[in-house]
């Protein structure tokens, strides 16, 4: 059960009210973590931009989506799977793809470009680091600033994964791919 009341949009002051109007009409995300976000406004307002700038960044949805579920795995955070893997889903990556994520093996992909994203985020997350040979491999199949906006995804979804778990912000009971804990 969640440890923080989820604030109905008529209870929110002036400014939550703002933020959460402004990101309900882009169709930005409003609930999981952003339930406790929503009581810093600022910090809501916030996460929605940085959502959206790493939404823009050279990484394809694919890759992102496949990163961000490395991530939550890593962290055991339930809501942050629970997205990932919907959305995952939904933009055609194969379940045998996202049951290897949920298994913390590495899936069979074919595209480099999304077999180094899956092995950074790895990286990153096992060792808070990247060995040098990572780097030089990654750097030769992404580019500076593709592997820029890798490492920023893997750090800005930490924060989700970490405001999710801290605050037990629970998934739906309708899971298409429960996370294995």
């Amino acid at each position: 059960m969640t440890r923080i009341d989820i604030i109905d949009r008529e209870d929110m002051g002036p400014e939550q009210a703002a933020v959460y109007d402004a990101a309900k009409a882009s169709g930005g995300p409003v609930g999981g973590p952003f339930y406790a976000y929503i009581r810093l406004p600022e910090l809501f307002e916030t996460a929605q931009a940085m959502r959206d700038c790493l939404g823009r960044t050279p990484l394809t949805e694919r890759e992102r989506l496949m990163v961000f579920m490395v991530v939550a795995r890593h962290w055991n955070a339930r809501y942050p799977w629970f997205a990932q893997s919907r959305n995952g889903l939904k933009a055609g990556i194969e379940r045998e793809i996202i049951d290897a994520l949920n298994d913390g093996a590495m899936p069979e992909l074919a595209d480099d470009r999304e077999r180094v994203c899956v092995q950074v985020a790895r990286e990153l997350m096992d060792s808070r680091a990247l060995s040098q040979n990572s780097y030089d491999a990654a750097l030769a199949t992404l580019g500076e600033t593709d592997l820029i906006a890798l490492v920023a995804a893997s750090g800005q979804f930490v924060m989700t994964c970490c405001t999710a778990n801290a605050f037990d912000v629970d998934p739906p009971a309708d899971q298409p791919v429960p996370l294995k804990l």
